[in-house]
């Protein structure tokens, strides 16, 4: 029988992000290669195929996804041709969580670079459509710090 339960369960965050894809299934078995991502929860469509909710833990965060509906009012980023949302993951090391990801199926946008702000960062694209940066923190830097490295980034860049 059901009991009460708390306002955030157990192992949940304030935040939790929900990714809509084409075929949930495949997308978590790429976080399991990919992240090393635990499976959760896998409901299953009516037609037992589709998935209508599945949750995955990467690290201590939880991630909740399913299956775009044609009749729903979201669509995964294949049927839009983009994402206007970017999932920020730090992990132990970047590097290697990178290659991972890659020889999984993601797609490169950038490779693991020393930043500005004190991160070793990267960004892909997994197979569905979703944008992922990886970090691993390196340097707890101060606000001018960030700010003078920002100015040379730019300028190497030539937008400073």
């Amino acid at each position: 029988m059901a009991k009460p339960g708390k306002p955030i369960p157990d192992g949940y965050r304030s935040v939790t992000p929900y990714l809509t894809v084409k075929n949930a299934a495949e997308a978590v078995d790429f976080y399991k290669r990919a992240f090393g991502a635990e499976e959760i929860v896998m409901m299953r469509g009516p037609d037992g195929k589709s998935t209508m909710h599945a949750e995955i833990k990467i690290g201590d965060s939880m991630l909740m996804l399913a299956d775009e509906w044609p009749q729903g009012e979201i669509k995964a980023p294949k049927t839009i041709g983009g994402t206007t949302v970017g999932i920020f993951l730090y992990v132990q090391d970047v590097d290697a969580v990178f290659n991972r990801a890659v020889a999984a199926g993601a797609t490169t946008i950038m490779p693991p670079t020393d930043m500005f702000w004190g991160d070793r960062y990267s960004k892909l694209n997994d197979p569905f459509g979703h944008n992922w940066g990886l970090a691993t923190h390196k340097l707890d830097m101060t606000p001018e710090e960030i700010e003078k490295g920002q100015k040379e980034f730019l300028a190497k860049m030539g937008k400073g």
